[in-house]
């Protein structure tokens, strides 16, 4: 049975991981939940202790400030005001409702919508914009380093089934 729980628990971390690239799945989450699966189902002995527990929470939770962050800080690098940041961050946010499509142009709508309410040109805006944009990818590229991070200090802290 323990083999079992095992496949369960690297299919979740396959689905985890991309989850962190395709934003209808929360991918980190996916990720912790098959390490809490797996030590409820095994037992404690034979998977991680509360300490790794801990530390996997942590990394999820920084793994959701990186959407965040890094539309804001994408589109600010790029030069935009305090608008173009404010309205990055409410595009990601009401983009998630559109999936994939709205993860990347959310962000840049907003940025753009942004700039122009605080009277910028089309070309500030833009690059509000694509400050966005490439902060959205380095997001989405932290994320999967800490899924990656996440799965090696679970498959490091648990003893082998064999």
């Amino acid at each position: 049975m323990e083999l079992f729980w095992w496949f369960c628990t690297i299919v979740l971390f396959a689905v985890g991981l991309i989850g962190t690239v395709v934003p209808a799945l929360p991918g980190t989450t996916i990720i912790l939940a098959a390490a809490i699966i797996h030590r409820v189902m095994v037992g404690a002995d034979k998977s991680i202790g509360w300490k790794t527990m801990i530390i996997l929470v942590l990394l999820t939770l920084v793994s959701y400030v990186f959407d965040f962050v890094g539309s804001y800080f994408g589109s600010k690098y790029f030069g935009a005001t305090k608008w173009g940041a404010f309205g990055a961050i409410l595009g990601a946010l009401i983009g998630l409702l559109f999936g994939v499509i709205g993860l990347f142009a959310g962000p840049v709508i907003g940025a753009v919508v942004g700039e122009f309410i605080a009277g910028k040109r089309m070309i500030d805006a833009g690059r509000a914009g694509w400050g966005s944009l490439l902060g959205n990818v380095g997001a989405m590229i932290g994320k999967l380093l800490i899924a990656l991070v996440m799965i090696t200090i679970f498959l490091i802290a648990v003893p082998s089934p064999f």
